[in-house]
C-alpha cells in the first residue's frame, strides 16, 4: 500500500464531524475554533520495545493505547477532547496490515471521546513501530486545572485502583476524561495530574509546582487485583505507588470540596492530605519519608 493509498482509505473510513472543516487529505487540516476557549495541546509518542511489544500487544491495542494517553492527559487538564492527529513509522515488513489496526483501535476509542482523527503522516523505515498522537483539545468556561494549585490543608483524591498495570491495565485503561469534565462542574479542582509515572512521583510532581507537601495514607489508597497478584519482591502497596501507567487522576480540592463530593457516584477515594513541605507516607498511624519512586524517563 502506497501512502496515497492509505490517506485515501482513512478518508473513506473518516466521518464527517461539525467542528471539522477539512479533514484528511489536504497539507493541513481546518478545525472551526470560533469559541472564545483556550485551546489545549498534547503529544505522546510511543515506540517499540520502550513504551509496547508489538508481538505481545497487536497494533489495534497499540493504536488505541497511543490515543488514550494523550486523552488522558486532556482529562488531567479538565479540558475536553476536540480533534487528534496520529504520525506513525511502520516498520517495512507487514506495514499496511499494521496500519489499518493501528487506526482501527485508535479510531474506535476516538469514536468513544466524540474526537475525530483528522490527519498526520506516515511513512516507513527499517526500523520499529513509532507512532506519535496531538490532540487539540478546549478548556471549559471554568478554564484548565494546572499542577500548581494545591494547598497545605487540601484533600488528594483518585479517580480509581492503582498498580500492576503492566498485566493488562496500560493497554485498556479508559482515560478519565469523563470523570474529569464532571468533577470539573461540582467542584473547584485546585491541581490535577494523570498518574503515568507513578503515584508518589506525580503527587511529587503536583507539590513540587504548588510549593508544597503531602501525606499519603498507606490504609486509604485503592490497589487493583493485578497488583495482588504480582509474584516479585516489592509489595502490592509498593506497586500502587510506583508502578506508573495506570492513568488514573490524582487531585487536590479543599476539605469542604472533599466532603461534599459524591465520592461514591464517582469513584473517588481520598488517600491524604495536602502539608506544608515534605513527601510523606503514613501506615499504622507512623508518618515517615516518602521515597519518590516511579518512571523516570532518562536521555
Amino acid at each position: 500500500m502506497s501512502e496515497l493509498d492509505y490517506i485515501r482509505w482513512i478518508r473513506s473510513q473518516t466521518p464527517k464531524a461539525p467542528r471539522v472543516l477539512l479533514g484528511p487529505g489536504d497539507d493541513a487540516a481546518v478545525v472551526d475554533w470560533a469559541t472564545g476557549k483556550p485551546c489545549v495541546v498534547t503529544t505522546d509518542m510511543l515506540l517499540e520495545g520502550s513504551c509496547f511489544r508489538l508481538a505481545e500487544a497487536g497494533p489495534y491495542l497499540v493504536g488505541r493505547k497511543a490515543l488514550a494517553v494523550n486523552l488522558s492527559d486532556i482529562a488531567a487538564m479538565a479540558a475536553r477532547p476536540v480533534a487528534a492527529v496520529i504520525s506513525v513509522g511502520l516498520p517495512r515488513q507487514g506495514g499496511r496490515e499494521i496500519a489499518a489496526e493501528l487506526y482501527r483501535g485508535a479510531r474506535e476509542l476516538a469514536d468513544q471521546f466524540e474526537t475525530p482523527i483528522v490527519g498526520g503522516d506516515t511513512n516507513s523505515w527499517d526500523g520499529p513501530l513509532v507512532i506519535s498522537v496531538t490532540i487539540l483539545g478546549e478548556a471549559t468556561d471554568r478554564g484548565v486545572v494546572r499542577r500548581s494549585g494545591a494547598q497545605p490543608g487540601d484533600w488528594l483524591l483518585v479517580t480509581g485502583p492503582l498498580g500492576g498495570s503492566i498485566q493488562g491495565k496500560h493497554l485498556t485503561f479508559i482515560p478519565r476524561v469523563r470523570e474529569a469534565l464532571r468533577l470539573h462542574e461540582v467542584a473547584d479542582l485546585h491541581a490535577m495530574i494523570d498518574i503515568s509515572d507513578g503515584l508518589a512521583q506525580d503527587v511529587n510532581h503536583i507539590c513540587e509546582e504548588s510549593h508544597c507537601g503531602a501525606v499519603l495514607t498507606a490504609e486509604a489508597i485503592p490497589i487493583t487485583e493485578a497488583a495482588r497478584k504480582m509474584s516479585d519482591a516489592k509489595s502490592p502497596l509498593q506497586h500502587a505507588l510506583s508502578d506508573g501507567e495506570d492513568f488514573e487522576l490524582v487531585f487536590a480540592v479543599s476539605r469542604e470540596d472533599g466532603e461534599r463530593l459524591p465520592r461514591a457516584e464517582l469513584g473517588m477515594v481520598k488517600i491524604g492530605e495536602c502539608v506544608a513541605e515534605g513527601l510523606w507516607l503514613e501506615e499504622c498511624g507512623v508518618r515517615k519519608p516518602l521515597e519518590v519512586r516511579g518512571y523516570v524517563h532518562e536521555f
